[in-house]
């Protein structure tokens, strides 16, 4: 398990899934803020993509846990991973009841020592809608840079939404600026 101040990233776990379709794909509201694409509707019994663990590499899924105690707390990637250019993108999303509460910044952190360390990356990115402000503060409290705004670059239900590009290089993180 990889830990930050108060979380843990771990392997996804069978009985993840159902809380996470539940608690955070089965929203159409919030799954379709958090996706690039429309929300639709999983089966039971399906894989979804979304929870499956890919074997090549392109992706590394997480289980984010509290570190007192276990208790699951939503779910955190580095996808689009680029192994000759030594670049992917980051993304999490937590549970309702886990909001607000300084995680999202935790799992950023923890996300990126897992993204520079471990895998030697060299770069991270961020992708995110502009009005997400919990996303934006996560990623700039741990040294992440505004690069652009994508203007008019999401469809979310309905209605046209900019995304803000945000980048971190492995020799601007500072490991000891964890919050």
């Amino acid at each position: 398990m990889l830990r930050g101040r108060t979380i843990g990233l771990r392997a996804r776990h069978e009985d993840d899934v159902p809380v996470l379709r539940t608690e955070l794909y089965d929203d159409v509201v919030y799954s379709s803020r958090a996706e690039s694409g429309p929300w639709r509707p999983v089966g039971p019994g399906s894989k979804d993509p979304r929870l499956a663990v890919d074997d090549k590499e392109r992706s590394v899924q997480f289980s984010v846990v509290e570190l007192d105690g276990g208790t699951l707390v939503g779910t955190a990637a580095l996808w689009g991973i680029d192994t000759h250019n030594r670049v992917a993108h980051l993304g999490l999303g937590l549970r309702p009841g886990f909001r607000g509460k300084g995680h999202g910044t935790d799992v950023v952190a923890v996300l990126c020592h897992y993204g520079f360390v471990v895998r030697g990356l060299r770069r991270l990115q961020i992708e995110t809608l502009a009005d997400n402000a919990a996303m934006l503060r996560s990623a700039e409290r741990n040294g992440f840079v505004r690069e652009g705004v994508l203007r008019s670059s999401a469809w979310v239900l309905g209605e046209v939404l900019d995304e803000v590009l945000l980048g971190l290089l492995a020799q601007d993180w500072d490991p000891a600026r964890r919050p």
